[in-house]
């Protein structure tokens, strides 16, 4: 990736807390204008890595730049063009929306109007109510408005669904889509492996401080070609499956829903079919590779358990 497409790099970050290495060699690019999102249970570092691109944070060694800067030492040219949503806003239990909205406008040379980024985020009714009084998934919303708000080049959102109902969660999703349509880049970390899917540009999976895998989500989702997935409308016999030539391991999650491991899927995919029709059990669904990004994520991370 050049100088001019990366807008944010890591590179041998480790970092640790009372001995305990919480990232561990972590390195990773981000494009201009691409969705990344950082994904991992909780404890595998996502929050610690996105503190230190922000500048809240100093690692113990390797490096890290946003827009080609440092974000501790060039913090004051920085924090201008770069957007950020924490888990927790920490805002003063008696202000509202609007008025958060004018207060932190005064820390940006041309912040968006008030009103437009209230409506943008949804809480346009909500403008005058007191933080203390607003649901959670409102304080998300002002969490978000308030990172936008200075028409950043580069955005982090950490877990910026979070607390959402699902209509409030489709409607950020429109309004990160629309994030990278104008260039923005965007980071963000999420549980929600849907919404992973659905955004993200490339994928980056965290498990104990270490990177385990990155990609696109379709590129994850295809490292489980070698997996085939049989569900069927009534039970199979597990033992006549693990026989078939081209089987190389079975994992029954269900009496009609199955794994089946092997390096040459075409001939599974004729096995089964013959198996199946000879003991006239009729097949629900039958592919190759995971359904989803969830799918991926917890065969990968399992795997690397083993």
């Amino acid at each position: 990736m050049s100088e001019l497409q990366r807008v944010i790099s890591m590179e041998g970050l480790t970092k640790s807390y009372s001995g305990r290495a919480v990232l561990n060699g972590l390195s990773f690019e981000v494009g201009r204008g691409e969705v990344f999102a950082l994904l991992g249970q909780n404890g595998a570092g996502k929050t610690t890595a996105i503190e230190i691109l922000e500048g809240y944070r100093r690692p113990d060694a390797g490096s890290a730049t946003v827009l080609g800067l440092d974000p501790v030492h060039d913090a004051l040219h920085l924090k201008p063009r770069m957007g950020v949503m924490l888990q927790d806003g920490g805002l003063y239990p008696g202000i509202t929306p609007v008025e958060a909205v004018a207060l932190f406008s005064h820390f940006y040379d041309n912040p968006l109007p008030a009103e437009d980024i209230l409506d943008l985020v949804g809480l346009s009714e909500a403008a005058t109510v007191r933080y203390r009084r607003l649901s959670g998934g409102q304080r998300q919303r002002l969490a978000l408005a308030l990172a936008l708000l200075p028409s950043p080049e580069v955005v982090f959102l950490d877990e910026p669904t979070a607390g959402l109902d699902p209509r409030g969660r489709r409607q950020a999703w429109d309004v990160i889509s629309s994030l990278k349509d104008v260039g923005c880049t965007v980071m963000l970390t999420t549980h929600y492996l849907e919404e992973a899917e659905r955004l993200a540009d490339h994928v980056g999976i965290l498990k104990d401080g270490i990177l385990i895998a990155d990609g696109s989500p379709q590129a994850l989702m295809q490292r489980g070609r070698k997996t085939v997935r049989l569900r069927t409308a009534g039970p199979t016999n597990p033992s006549l499956l693990a026989a078939l030539p081209s089987a190389e391991g079975i994992h029954e999650e269900a009496a009609d829903n199955v794994l089946i491991d092997t390096s040459d899927a075409p001939s599974l995919l004729v096995e089964i079919t013959g198996l199946l029709q000879n003991e006239s059990v009729a097949i629900v669904e039958l592919r190759v590779g995971f359904g989803s990004l969830e799918e991926a994520f917890f065969d990968l991370t399992d795997q690397d358990s083993t």
